[in-house]
């Protein structure tokens, strides 16, 4: 029994979580019949009563209820058998409710949001336009935000910057909403030999983690991305994607307006049933390599400075993101108090 009411106060509590702003009891209901967790709105009630006495949420008159900082501490200490997998439920997540329009060029697109010491900026600044240009960036879009800002599902913190990069799961999010199924496999660091990926020599599955691969390959020191950039020779990250085969004209066709509008494509797009790197393919199925949007990052901690990077952490409008050519320019802009 307490087991099974641990389960659904967590359940209401990463619903509250993904919503920027308080939401009723009825609203929480509705959110969780929508994944298949049947419970009363009297229930909810219940919960959130109990909640409320545990600091974990508050309630904001007439308004409904939001998560405190407790409770997202404790979602953060959620049994780790609850969040192998989450990355990959994240992804599915975030690409289902994105709405680009590729042949718009509007809507909302997934990114990463990394969080940069205001005194390392102007520095950052400056590596951020070398780490763009060199070929391994999820396209060449990005994003500034203010401290106090919400930049996806994230407030960026007191005496930082936020700075969104294109995630690579855009790509899943785009061509689902032109009917296509795409299946991502796992995380990996790529190694890269004369400018041209080479092979993978660590991957992790996304339904096997709890914590984003490229996270713990750029905090763990493993990524190259400086090399790569420099001489064409280093390890950055990337994902391996799945898709239906018979697709591969269509996807061909619908990354290259991806790439024109700045989002990044296929660094490496397989035939059908042909492996892809030595990455065996099922029969009717063909292989695809991303870049890893937060590779730029990896370049800054690379350099030295010590950045809290969110891989997956929400959507923003298309239309708030810029080149990084602008970059200076718009940080140059920025007014601090």
């Amino acid at each position: 029994m307490k087991e099974k009411i641990e389960k659904k106060r967590l359940a209401i509590l990463r619903i509250l979580k993904e919503s920027d702003r308080p939401i009723s009891s009825q609203r929480i209901m509705e959110l969780l019949d929508e994944v298949g967790q049947e419970i009363s709105e009297r229930t909810v009630r219940f919960h959130l009563k109990i909640m409320d006495e545990n600091g974990l949420t508050e309630y904001i008159e007439r308004r409904g209820r939001r998560i405190t900082r407790d409770g997202l501490a404790e979602i953060e200490k959620a049994r780790i058998v609850e969040k192998v997998g989450f990355i990959n439920s994240k992804i599915d997540y975030f690409s289902y409710k994105m709405n680009f329009d590729i042949i718009q060029k509007t809507g909302t697109v997934v990114i990463n949001i990394s969080f940069i010491p205001v005194k390392d900026m102007p520095r950052a600044v400056e590596i951020l336009g070398f780490a763009f240009g060199n070929g391994f960036s999820m396209g060449n879009l990005i994003g500034l935000y203010m401290p106090g800002e919400i930049a996806g599902h994230e407030v960026v913190p007191d005496g930082f910057i936020g700075v969104g990069t294109v995630c690579s799961f855009t790509l899943n999010g785009v061509l689902a909403g032109r009917g296509i199924p795409v299946s991502s496999v796992f995380g990996g660091l790529l190694e890269i030999e004369e400018g041209k990926p080479s092979r993978f020599v660590e991957v992790i599955k996304y339904d096997g983690t709890s914590i984003d691969p490229l996270e713990i390959f750029i905090k763990s020191g493993m990524t190259n991305a400086t090399g790569a950039a420099k001489a064409g020779e280093g390890r950055v990250g990337a994902n391996f994607l799945e898709v239906p085969g018979t697709a591969r004209e269509e996807v061909v066709s619908i990354v290259k307006e991806m790439k024109k509008a700045g989002l990044g494509s296929f660094l490496t797009l397989g035939w059908p049933g042909h492996s892809v790197l030595q990455i065996p393919i099922n029969w009717g199925r063909m292989g695809g390599i991303v870049i890893g949007g937060l590779n730029p990052i990896a370049v800054l901690e690379e350099s030295g400075i010590k950045v809290v990077s969110r891989a997956v952490s929400g959507l923003v409008e298309y239309e708030s993101l810029f080149t990084v050519d602008e970059l200076a320019d718009r940080y140059n802009q920025m007014e601090f108090s």
